[in-house]
């Protein structure tokens, strides 16, 4: 039986389970390390930035090493049940990081540069255990175990995942961080991700795959040769797009609570997200219908449209109502092109490759976007110099101008796109001339 002719029960709850489990994570880790860093250490941007640089590095850095040894081994299950462990625990360990606790352990430095330090040391722990369960294996998983013409339709729920989690830790946990019970606010969530990978040893099916046995440097290289590059053109367009897509959610994603929180003094803005969140995750799953349907790359250009009006919507509103209803507008467009776009990189990946392929996604999605996203956030927030004034110190404010900057990126997405387009043309009537001279 082909274990790919359909999604059961029992497939669908491991990719829930797994799938919601690790946005929990990563909810945590790219947006709450940010405000931990701003409101208990230090809110020089930088810092914040730094941090998703070096956890960008280290993610993509794992997920190809780790992606070229699951394929190697034909294993993907003890990559994501041991990874989702260790992943808890080094979550719940940021909660034993304090300035007073950096002054203790090195007295005769700088308390506040340790501590902001050891946060930044942290997280790439912390990533290397959740890239290695997340980006590599339980993401080639899912390539190997949902046919093509059922991708759109996972990759929908799939990619509401990140909403959902966004919307249950804001409103129901969110004022944990609020009252300063980080330590407790990260012992959950660890505890949540450690019981996730003890129940995915008994849930998950292993993939039915058989092992690479290539030479390893040759594996890790693959991806990066120019003739695979012109050989699978349209993939890469396909993850150029990803690329600039998403250096235009990082230009304002790490900075979007900062903003509510010290910009539009939003003391409600859990319920602002919420909302948001909600329709976002519907419009997700009702689109996510079409996907398939009218074809990812047809898909895609409304979807980055619909987010390019949100954006710029963002940078003009101020009350409550009409954040809801621009946030409402950005992030449905943000779910839809992540939907489409993931199911086309998806639906171009060689099967054979699919572990190895997880890494450099993540070149494009990850390591990139989240280098280059935050600095250009960074420097417009310092450029607009918005500050206030705490316990007599002068903090920076992240102002509506880096969701200009975010739009005026995000346009970029029109040349990757039309190039694809171009290049599925060209193919088109490739394919038609064989055809005609073979008959």
């Amino acid at each position: 039986m082909n274990t790919k002719s359909r999604i059961g029960a029992r497939l669908w709850s491991a990719l829930l389970l797994l799938g919601l489990a690790g946005q929990f994570a990563w909810t945590i880790e790219n947006m709450y390390f940010n405000v931990f860093l701003y409101n208990t250490i230090s809110t020089d941007p930088g810092y914040i930035a730094a941090m998703v640089a070096a956890s960008a590095v280290v993610a993509t850095l794992t997920t190809l090493l780790m992606g070229v040894v699951s394929d190697r081994t034909g294993k993907r299950k003890p990559f994501i049940c041991g990874g989702y462990l260790l992943w808890g625990v080094s979550t719940m360990a940021f909660g034993l990081v304090t300035v007073e606790n950096a002054s203790a352990l090195f007295p005769a430095a700088n308390a506040i540069a340790v501590a902001a330090m050891m946060v930044i040391v942290l997280d790439c722990v912390m990533t290397f255990f959740g890239s290695t369960a997340n980006d590599a294996a339980f993401n080639a998983y899912v390539t190997d175990v949902v046919d093509s013409d059922k991708r759109g339709k996972v990759e929908s729920v799939l990619s509401i995942l990140p909403l959902l989690s966004m919307l249950i830790i804001f409103g129901l946990f969110d004022g944990m961080t609020q009252a300063g019970e980080w330590r407790k606010f990260f012992f959950l969530f660890g505890i949540v991700v450690i019981a996730t990978g003890i129940i995915s040893l008994f849930v998950l099916k292993e993939a039915d795959i058989q092992p690479e046995r290539k030479p390893f440097f040759s594996q890790l290289s693959y991806g990066f040769r120019p003739s695979v590059v012109v050989e699978h053109k349209g993939l890469y367009l396909s993850l150029v797009a990803m690329c600039v897509f998403s250096i235009a959610v990082q230009v304002f994603f790490p900075y979007l609570i900062i903003y509510m929180q010290h910009y539009l003094q939003l003391e409600a803005y859990a319920l602002v997200l919420g909302v948001v969140l909600i329709v976002a995750s519907l419009v997700s799953v009702i689109g996510g219908r079409f996907i398939d349907k009218v074809g990812t790359l047809r898909f895609a250009v409304p979807s980055a449209l619909v987010m390019l009006v949100g954006l710029v919507g963002m940078y003009f509103v101020r009350d409550m109502l009409t954040v809801i209803l621009a946030g409402m507008v950005m992030m449905s467009g943000y779910m839809l092109l992540t939907s489409a776009l993931m199911a086309q990189i998806r639906d171009l990946t060689p099967p054979e490759k699919a572990g190895h392929f997880q890494g450099i996604r993540m070149v494009f999605s990850v390591m990139l976007p989240m280098i280059i996203g935050p600095a250009i956030g960074a420097q417009v927030i310092k450029g607009n110099a918005q500050t206030y004034v705490d316990l007599g110190q002068t903090k920076t404010v992240p102002t509506p101008a880096i969701f200009l900057a975010a739009a005026v990126v995000l346009v970029l997405t029109a040349i990757p796109l039309w190039l694809m387009k171009r290049t599925q043309k060209n193919d088109a009537i490739d394919n038609a001339s064989q055809e005609e001279t073979v008959c």
